[in-house]
């Protein structure tokens, strides 16, 4: 086994070594009560398994239903196994994965989103193209002074990194995300 492949607790050595690691999005529909998401993250740390990204809102505030977005990687079997043990937990109404679905449907993802508060620190010139890049990225100015700005983007993970590595030269001081929402595309819910 090469030295990068060890074991380290994790399930994702499971499986064997030719089985392709995928990053899938998974939509849980649960109870909005106490402890749920508390469990749902248990289920995820007390097997190994990693959480790329975590969203969670209330949906359906009449039925008292959450949606919970979470992007993990694993391989196909292993991605299996969560889905499978996140049906087992009692207040989750339904497990989706949402990249198997889009798939089947003939896309190569589902509709994935991201939002982020970008605040960068500049004045002179820099001050100017940061705002010439902000407005190229459809960056939000939400707030300002003589010495900063924060910015709102929303869009795809990767225009978002992008977004925050080329305002690093620009004065970046601050960053806070939301994590991914999804969907699928077509007339079919969840």
């Amino acid at each position: 086994m090469n030295a990068h492949l060890q074991p380290t607790g994790s399930a994702y050595f499971i499986a064997k070594e030719t089985a392709v690691i995928e990053s899938h999005t998974l939509s849980v529909l649960v109870d909005n009560e106490p402890g749920v998401l508390a469990r749902v993250i248990g289920l995820f740390s007390g097997r190994g398994y990693n959480i790329e990204s975590l969203t969670v809102s209330e949906t359906e505030h009449e039925a008292h239903l959450s949606r919970i977005t979470i992007v993990t990687r694993g391989t196909p079997g292993v991605l299996e196994q969560i889905k499978a043990q996140l049906e087992r937990i009692v207040p989750v109404h339904r497990v989706l994965d949402l990249t198997v679905r889009a798939r089947d449907l003939g896309q190569e993802r589902p509709i994935e989103r991201e939002v982020a508060l970008v605040k960068v620190v500049s004045s002179g010139e820099m001050r100017a193209e940061t705002l010439r890049l902000a407005d190229a990225f459809q960056a939000k100015v939400v707030d300002a002074t003589v010495d900063h700005f924060i910015f709102e983007i929303t869009g795809k993970s990767s225009k978002i990194d992008q977004f925050v590595s080329i305002m690093k030269p620009l004065g970046l001081n601050e960053i806070c995300r939301t994590g991914i929402a999804a969907m699928n595309r077509g007339s079919q819910g969840m």
